[in-house]
């Protein structure tokens, strides 16, 4: 390990602030910071893409491509800058055609993206070939990024099949079932990262998103990376289960010449480990990290203001971690220690006194103690928090442990699929309404989602065992896999906005991100245009006051009493369309209007007869949860 020099992703900005603080750190927290960044010398620097292009449009109203402009300009090439694809659904939920693919990456490379991180939620390689390929003919970095996952855990009752229901019902001698084949096995990721070297990645990932690979596993794999790939491999895991921290340690001493941190009020919980203990072990073992040190503790001071400032979003905002400087700070003897105990360990194979000993580390520093829901049920954080939203908006939480434990279930029906954007939030809505199926009475399957229905017929790709025929046939009504034909993809349209007069999108940016996002970029364009319109509005009625007094009247209609009974929203979400209109005389169960809530489409009937007296939202309008919809009479 002698003069090895460990280089260093900083994940801070983009999967560090997703995974604590749900993406919501605004473009002022990001340019305060990016200065202190320029000269801290990490490797590569991801900054872009993953759950961002979606988020910071839907949540905080800003312009993803300026949120890449503005870090590209600062950085002035001195940290590679990389961005996470889940390669053919790019940055959403659904495949997309090779020319959009083409258009975000050659727009992207174009304002300053260095590194693209490919992935695929099933580990279809077909999925990521043309990504990969793009990249390398716009002059980026493909970094081919293998998903980890685990064999899904078997209960004795789900391995009784229905023959053997039946041997059973005519007294027949039952054999015992047989231990079901393990697919993810090590030569499974090799295999998939040789492949994805073959088709010109430049970097090879473990992509551990939910965190489960324990410190033995991450040994034997990175070990057989190292020996079977040329290109540099990285290790990207997570620290929700209480794995990460000590599977990092092994990924070092295992020769990986990449490893994902984040700065250290933005590390550890269901984040990357942080640098600063990852330091502290390199040093020992002699090995340089690749990052100036004293720059990153510039950095980490005002991360902690900025920490501060997110706490409407961080779940551990009153137990934040220890301030550690290890350039600076001694720490006691005994937890020095705990660091030259745990590389023993790891040297040793010996995992359970390694996790201790990483456990103490962390428990000393204050940081979360591992999530051993998550852990047993082999989950991604991400997927087991939408499931608590999901159920907690339907008033069920009390059916959260029974969606956990069919969860295996929905996985292994659907093909076997890894959990990670957008598989998990597929399977995780799914194994929910199995559970809402069951507390009535239903048999399985009677409510599925409409992406689980596109999983399971083959529109997301070639999972990685084959849906049984029966399955596929009782959840789509055909046997046959159909996959995602994007020859019927249709861009999205580019609309005149009546009430302002121009096009939705402006120009080649915003056309693309009504092309990956059409619902949220629609809400974000009306609202520059809306912007726009109200900035020359308001110069008009400045000039014009008769204009602005009949204006007023018009609010002050709007603003009348609540006399009729009213449809309030179950959630917050985005309005997609209203069917209704004022004055309609509807029946019962009649559709009123559709709208998005935690990135799936429900329906808004009418509860009884009605005549619709007044509608409070427009399309693509963002409404609260409660928010008043329809009065009716």
């Amino acid at each position: 390990m002698e003069n090895k020099k460990l280089k260093i992703r900083d994940l801070t900005l983009r999967d560090g602030q997703q995974s604590l603080f749900a993406t919501r750190m605004p473009q002022s927290e990001i340019d305060r910071l990016l200065p202190l960044y320029e000269n801290a010398g990490f490797y590569i620097m991801e900054v872009w893409g993953g759950a961002v292009p979606d988020s910071v449009m839907r949540y905080l109203d800003e312009s993803p491509w300026n949120r890449l402009r503005s870090v590209s300009q600062v950085m002035k090439g001195k940290s590679l800058l990389s961005a996470l694809s889940r390669g053919r659904n790019l940055f959403g939920y659904v495949p997309y055609p090779d020319y959009v693919l083409r258009g975000f990456y050659e727009e992207a490379i174009k304002n300053g993206l260095n590194v693209m991180r490919i992935f695929d939620a099933l580990n279809d390689i077909d999925n990521v070939k043309e990504s990969i390929k793009m990249i390398n003919e716009l002059g980026g970095i493909p970094d081919g990024a293998v998903c980890y996952t685990v064999d899904p855990k078997v209960e004795v009752a789900e391995v009784v099949d229905n023959r053997g229901f039946f041997a059973r019902l005519f007294g027949k001698k039952i054999e015992a079932p047989a231990a079901p084949e393990k697919i993810f096995t090590d030569e499974y990721f090799v295999e998939k990262a040789r492949q994805m070297e073959a088709l010109g990645a430049k970097i090879i990932t473990l992509k551990d998103m939910a965190g489960l690979v324990n410190p033995l596993r991450a040994a034997s794999i990175i070990s057989k990376l190292k020996a079977n790939v040329k290109v540099d491999v990285d290790f990207h895991t997570h620290c929700t289960p209480g794995y990460g921290l000590a599977s990092s340690l092994m990924a070092i001493i295992n020769g990986v010449d990449i490893l994902d941190t984040n700065i250290w009020w933005f590390g550890g919980g269901s984040a990357a480990p942080a640098i600063e203990l990852i330091y502290v072990f390199a040093k020992k073992l002699g090995v340089e990290v690749g990052a100036d040190m004293e720059a990153v503790g510039k950095i980490r001071k005002e991360l902690y203001n900025t920490r501060k400032a997110l706490a409407a979003f961080d779940l551990q905002k009153d137990n934040f971690p220890k301030e550690f400087d290890p350039l600076n700070d001694v720490l006691p003897a005994e937890i020095d220690a705990l660091f030259d105990e745990a590389i023993a360990a790891a040297k040793a194979s010996d995992e359970a006194t390694l996790l201790a000993k990483c456990h103490a580390i962390e428990a000393y520093f204050g940081f979360p103690k591992p999530n051993e829901l998550v852990k047993n049920a082999e989950v991604p954080g991400g997927m087991y928090s939408n499931m608590v939203a999901q159920l907690k908006a339907g008033n069920a939480l009390d059916l959260l442990d029974d969606a956990m434990r069919l969860i295996p279930k929905v996985r292994r029906d659907a093909g076997l699929v890894p959990l990670v954007t957008p598989t998990s939030q597929i399977v995780g809505a799914q194994a929910v309404m199995l559970a809402i199926d069951h507390k009535n009475g239903n048999a399985d399957y009677t409510t599925k989602n409409n992406q689980f229905i596109s999983l399971v017929k083959g529109e997301y790709g070639h999972t990685p065992v084959a849906v049984d025929p029966q399955f596929r046939a009782q959840i789509t009504g055909s046997a046959e896999e159909v996959p995602y034909d994007v020859s019927k993809y249709r861009q999205p349209e580019n609309p005149v906005v009546e009430e302002y007069g121009v096009k939705l999108a402006s120009n080649n940016e915003e056309e693309l991100l009504l092309a990956l996002l059409p619902n949220v970029a629609n809400t974000f364009l009306r609202n520059r245009r809306k912007e726009e319109f109200e900035a020359k509005k308001a110069a008009e009625l400045a000039a014009n006051p008769e204009a602005a007094a009949a204006a007023e009247a018009a609010e002050a209609e709007a603003n009348e009493p609540i006399t009729g009974k009213t449809l309030n929203a179950p959630m917050g979400g985005r309005i997609i369309s209203i069917n209704v209109a004022k004055g309609d005389v509807v029946k019962k169960g009649s559709l009123l209007m559709v709208y998005e809530a935690m990135k799936m489409e429900n329906d808004i009937e009418a509860p009884c007869d009605l005549t619709v007296k007044r509608i409070f939202v427009k399309p693509d309008e963002v409404v609260g949860g409660n928010a008043l919809l329809i009065e009716y009479v």
